[in-house]
Order: C-alpha cells, then structure tokens, then sequence
C-alpha cells in the first residue's frame, strides 16, 4: 500500500465538472492498493498517517499532527502509484490492486480515518477526476506499507 501525503492549504476533487470533496488545511492523500494488501496493513498506514508531526509549531518546526491543527483528509484512490516503468515506456499496472480489493480498502481507510478525524472528504473510486491543491511548503511524503510495516 502505498499513500503519497502532501500537505495542503486547500484542495478539492471534481467528477464531471462537480466537487465531490474539498477541504482546507490538512493532508490530500492519494491512496494505490497492491494486491497482498489487506485491513491489518491499511491500519498500520492510517495510524502512521494520523500521527504524521508535519506542521508547523510556534517555534517553526515540524512538530504538530493533523489533530493537533485541526487539519481535515481528503483521500483519493489512485492506481497508478503502483505503475512498472522498467520496461518499455508505456506502464505497466500489474501490480495494483484489482478494483474490488482496491475499493474495500479504500472505503475501509475511509472508515478509520473518520474515526479519528473529524473532517475527511473523499474521491469516487475509479471514476475520471481532476486534483486541484496548494500544496503548503511544499511538503509531501510517501509512505510505502513495505517500508512501515
């Protein structure tokens, strides 16, 4: 599993011209499922991405959680963070997750989040959906299951 984290002013989804999540400071998240993951590893990913000291105290350092600042999620699926580029130049998605695996696991994510989030906005899984956010710092981390769990 992996989640690429960026910290955010703002940001929001549209599908067909129409917002479907937006928030303001917080961390826009997109989500890729591989396919040997399940909900023990979704939890591992959600408690480290919940933790995540990535905002700025009084002093200036990167000392604060999402909770800590009052931050809000928005989470959106995205498969080709599992892309194969070694061959050729067209990717390969063999790796990702199959959708109904990928879903399950991206709605459960969901479901975690809002237990310790108050506000967490989402995109719609599989559907044609343009990103827009400014990404504050910048700052963006990946978190890669294989690393963290």
């Amino acid at each position: 599993m992996r989640f690429i984290i960026q910290r955010v002013t703002y940001a929001n989804v549209k599908v067909e011209g129409e917002t479907v999540g937006k928030i303001d400071k917080g961390f826009m998240v997109l989500i890729g499922v591989e396919e040997n993951d399940n909900r023990d590893i979704a939890d591992k990913m959600v408690k480290k991405l919940i933790g995540l000291r990535i905002f700025e105290d009084e002093n200036g350092k990167t000392n604060l959680s999402l909770n800590d600042v009052d931050g809000s999620l928005l989470l959106i699926s995205q498969f080709t963070l599992y892309a194969d580029c070694k061959k050729g130049n067209r990717p390969s998605f063999i790796k990702a997750g199959k959708p109904d695996l990928a879903n399950d696991l991206y709605e459960y994510i969901i479901d975690k989040c809002k237990e310790n989030v108050e506000k967490v906005e989402k995109g719609v899984f599989g559907a044609e959906m343009k990103v827009e956010l400014l990404n504050d710092g910048p700052f963006t981390i990946v978190l890669d299951s294989a690393e963290i769990c």
